[in-house]
Order: structure tokens, then C-alpha cells, then sequence
């Protein structure tokens, strides 16, 4: 039996402190302690919410496809831990038909697993893939370090990454549902809570053999779901606030077009490049989690708004799709998705699946797509031939070096959904309101200054149509105002 000090409780203020509030510079330093001894002590899934990632040794289960795409899978699994601040110093595949129920990958290959950590120094193991609690014990168990797996690595990258209020209440959500069914403990402790009417000293019970109430464990559990209750309805009350800006964006007839993608292909810096928006721009995944919406003007004066969203990843957890439901609102109530690629990347087809697959789930895939392959500067010609004739209606361009820019703004501007209604009218020059309205809502064919107003030929919603009802010209006017 394990010493009952094993195990340590939440405190309200450690709830709240372990939830992705630090900075990302202030987090790597509390990490990064030397000196310390890696052996696994007696430790609770608690401490998964306070990643001490640092020199790790990645491990992977290659199920399906070719031996590329495990290595592909295997090498964005590098780039995350690196993004959490770690140092990958192995990376491991083993071939199976399905990964091991108890632990991950083949029993026998565990204890190679155990060999390469003692020989390399490593403190962590991260799995390429969700472990299961039990997964997770037995790992841990056999080699005596902590070990991580796919899931627990994107929300600690999260967690560092979100700074608005909105963003860190849907991480620590994430975190909380992905934490609540991996709890545990051990000793006497955490034994169960046990009934008994007081008949004798049998295994139901009794007086003297009684557990002791309300387990420390189970405290634990039913503080983290009120927390996950309190969540739930503040992530509630702000999809609230955002649907009200998008209802005024759409009484208002203003275009929304969504730039979505995976993580890194350049979202940010195509926002900044079309709209001078100033967003954080960094080779990093996962850099921008907070959504960023931008005003931008066609040339026939329509206006539009341009969002950034949370960048997508093979495999997303899905806790983290649920929790930023609200944000990727965003996308599905878009009239245009912006779908951009790092043609760069070695296997894009593989990242358009994986964001397409996403987009689904929020009901965003019966939108209209524009495919933008980015960084185009960096990829070889041979790669871009193949992607131009796999995607031919795509447009190809580089938001760092601002080529083919005019090309990914006129065909943008081009899927915008017009005006229904055609209109011509004459509104008189008191009115100069109403003719902002129309450049800002509708699309203006044409212009023309008589005596008695300026003579507009337009397409509008049928709301502003029927505000222009009683200054419709005739045709004598129509005929004027064309000499």
C-alpha cells in the first residue's frame, strides 16, 4: 500500500493556475528546472495540465497508408512537441494492424522503448495517438517516465497560445473533459466510498470498516465538472455576443468570407497581406487561436469581412473542436471559406483531407471553397505543376512575397454573393445617407448627377430595395442621365 500523502488535491487557486493563463516564455521557464531526477513517482493525471516537456522520445503505431505518411505523421508530432517547448531526441514507428488495447505498442517492444529512454535521457514519452487511461498507467509503469500522448500535447500548445477570455475559458474547457475520466490515485486514501447498515464487519460495511465519506478523488471530480458546468455556460453567454455581431453583419448585407486552414499554412499572414490587419505572424503551430475579423472593399465598393480562424490539424482532438464550436461558427456562417495550403508541405492532399474533415463536423463543407495555395515561393516547380493540375480552379501565391495577391483578391471578390435586386433611382442630394448605404450594401453599375439628385444604378438586398422604392426613376430620367 502506497503512502496516503501520494495523492494531492485541487485547490481553487491551482484550478485556476494550471489552465493556460501563463505566458508562453513564463511557462517554458518554470519548466525548465535541471537537476531534477525523471523516474516516475507516484503521480496523477493532474499534472497532465502542467506538461513539463523536455527532452522527449516520440513513438508512433503506423496502422494504414504508406511508410511516407506514418513519417509525415511522426514529424508533425515533432514540430508540436517542439512548439511546447520540448527537445525531441528519438522518434520511434512500430508497423501493427491496430495498436495494443493495454499499451499503445507491442508489449515485447515496450522495454525497447524503456531501453531507448535510458539510454538517450529522456523525461517524457509522447504516443502519436489518444491513449486511453489504462494505456497511460501501463506505459508510465513500464518505463518510468511520464508519457503523453497526441491529445494532451495540442492542448498544452493551446493553453500556451490563447490570450482572450474567450479562448482560454474554451481551452480550459478542453483540458477539464479531456482530464475528468483520466483522474487517479492510489492508496487507502482514495478508496472507495463504502455503504453498510451496521450488520456485522462483513465486506458490505459496518461500523468501524466504513470508508471515509467522500474520497479526495471523488472531491476532485465533482469540483472539475461544476468548473466544466461554469465553463460551459461563460463559452455560452459569449457565442451569444457573437451571433449578435454576426445577425448585424447580415442585416447590414455584408459578405463574410473565412480563411480557414491547417496550422502554419499562412492564414495570418494572407489576413495581413489583404487588410493590413496586424495579426501575430510566427513559424509556429497554433500561433493564432483567437479569430480576427477585418473590413475589406471590393473595387466596385462593396464591403466585406475577412476572418482568420483557429488553424486545423490532422487528428484534432475532440475536445477541442467542441469547445471552439462557437468559434469555428465563424466559418460555418461564412458565405465564402478561404481554404489555404502550405504548398510547401510535404504532403498537402493529406492537410486539405484533414481541414476538410473538420469543416464537416461544424457543417461548413456545403459552403463555397476557394482553395489558395500558399507559399508558393518556397515550393518546387514540379510540386506546383502536380497541385495545379490536381486542384486546377486553385490559386497559387505567396503572402510573404505578395505574389499572386491581386489574384486571391479578385477571386475572392469574384464568389461574393450580389445584390438580388436590380435598382435604378434617383435620390435626391439631401439624401447622401441613403448613398452611402448603397455603396456600402450593394453593388454600384453605375452613376450619374442630374438637377434633381444623383441617379444610381444598383444591385441590393430586398430590404434596401424597398427603401429606394419611392425614388425609382423613369425611364425619361434613365434615358438623361445616360447622355
Amino acid at each position: 500500500m502506497r503512502d496516503q500523502e501520494t495523492y494531492v488535491p485541487f485547490t481553487d487557486d491551482e484550478l485556476e493556475a494550471t489552465t493556460g493563463e501563463f505566458e508562453l516564455s513564463e511557462r517554458q521557464a518554470l519548466r525548465r528546472v535541471p537537476g531534477l531526477s525523471t523516474e516516475l513517482a507516484d503521480v496523477t493525471e493532474v499534472e497532465y495540465r502542467q506538461l513539463r516537456l523536455e527532452r522527449v522520445v516520440l513513438v508512433g503505431v503506423w496502422t494504414e497508408g504508406t511508410q511516407a505518411d506514418a513519417e509525415n505523421s511522426l514529424t508533425e508530432l515533432a514540430q508540436l512537441a517542439e512548439t511546447a517547448g520540448s527537445q525531441v531526441l528519438e522518434g520511434l514507428i512500430q508497423r501493427r494492424g491496430r495498436p495494443d488495447p493495454a499499451t499503445y505498442i507491442g508489449r515485447g517492444k515496450v522495454d525497447d522503448l524503456g531501453a531507448v529512454v535510458l539510454s538517450s535521457g529522456a523525461d517524457t514519452v509522447i504516443c502519436d495517438g489518444e491513449l486511453s487511461p489504462s494505456q497511460l498507467r501501463n506505459l508510465e509503469q513500464r518505463t518510468k517516465v511520464k508519457v503523453v500522448d497526441r491529445t494532451a500535447l495540442i492542448l498544452d500548445i493551446f493553453a500556451q497560445h490563447a490570450k482572450s477570455k474567450e479562448g482560454r475559458a474554451q481551452v480550459e474547457l478542453a483540458q477539464l473533459e479531456y482530464l475528468l475520466p483520466r483522474l487517479r490515485g492510489w492508496g487507502e486514501t482514495l478508496s472507495r466510498q463504502t455503504g453498510g447498515s451496521g450488520r456485522g464487519g462483513g465486506a458490505g460495511g459496518g461500523v468501524g470498516v466504513r470508508g471515509p465519506g467522500e474520497t479526495k478523488l471523488e472531491t476532485d471530480r465533482r469540483r472539475i465538472r461544476h468548473r466544466i458546468a461554469r465553463l460551459r455556460r461563460e463559452i455560452k453567454a459569449m457565442r451569444t455576443v457573437r451571433q449578435t455581431k454576426r445577425a448585424r453583419r447580415s442585416r447590414n448585407s455584408v459578405p463574410a468570407v473565412a480563411i480557414a486552414g491547417y496550422t502554419n499554412a499562412g492564414k495570418s499572414s494572407l489576413l495581413n497581406r489583404l487588410t493590413g490587419a496586424g495579426v501575430l505572424v510566427e513559424d509556429a503551430l497554433f500561433a493564432t487561436l483567437d479569430p480576427t475579423t477585418r473590413k475589406a472593399t471590393a473595387p466596385d465598393g462593396r464591403i466585406y469581412t475577412l476572418s482568420d480562424t483557429v488553424g486545423f490539424v490532422r487528428h484534432l482532438p475532440h475536445q477541442i473542436v467542441e469547445a471552439f464550436r462557437s468559434t469555428l461558427e465563424e466559418v460555418a456562417e461564412a458565405d465564402l471559406v478561404v481554404h489555404v495550403v502550405d504548398g510547401a508541405h510535404p504532403d498537402p492532399e493529406e492537410q486539405v483531407r484533414a481541414v476538410r474533415e473538420v469543416l464537416a463536423e461544424v457543417g461548413a463543407d456545403r459552403l463555397p471553397e476557394l482553395l489558395v495555395i500558399n507559399k508558393t515561393d518556397a515550393a518546387d516547380e514540379e510540386t506546383l505543376l502536380r497541385l495545379k493540375r490536381l486542384w486546377p480552379d486553385a490559386v497559387f501565391a505567396s503572402a510573404r512575397s505578395g505574389r499572386g495577391l491581386d489574384e486571391v483578391r479578385a477571386a475572392i471578390e469574384a464568389r461574393l454573393p450580389r445584390p438580388a435586386v436590380e435598382v435604378r433611382a434617383v435620390l435626391p442630394y439631401d439624401r447622401g445617407d441613403l448613398v452611402a448605404r448603397v455603396h456600402r450594401q450593394g453593388e454600384v453599375l453605375s452613376t450619374a448627377h442630374l438637377p434633381e439628385g444623383t441617379l444610381l444604378h444598383v444591385r441590393v438586398g430586398e430590404a434596401l430595395a424597398a427603401e429606394l422604392a419611392p425614388f425609382v426613376a423613369d425611364e425619361g430620367r434613365v434615358a438623361a442621365g445616360a447622355r
